[in-house]
């Protein structure tokens, strides 16, 4: 079994935008796969961002499915020029 975690800056302005294309992506993951997404904001630095993906079973399928929905949601259009969404996996 696999954990994504998926972190990257914002920039404050854009945080309501970047906000729907991670629904949108999440509500895709679920829709497809029937896994659910979490959000969060680093405590004392609320511009940085995480997805926790848990409990992933079919790596290949979710991350195929995962760029599908980023390409789709224009997340990577809204982040700044020097900053990324950056993929971590850990297995149990």
């Amino acid at each position: 079994m696999r954990h994504y975690y998926i972190y990257y800056r914002i920039a404050p302005a854009q945080a309501k935008l970047i906000a729907g294309a991670v629904r949108l992506i999440q509500q895709q993951l679920a829709a497809q796969l029937d896994i659910h997404g979490r959000l969060l904001t680093k405590c004392d630095e609320p511009n940085l961002w995480m997805e926790i993906y848990e409990g992933i079973t079919a790596s290949v399928e979710f991350e195929t499915a995962l760029l599908a929905a980023e390409i789709q949601s224009g997340i990577a259009g809204l982040l700044g020029p020097d900053e990324t969404r950056h993929i971590e996996c850990f297995e149990e």
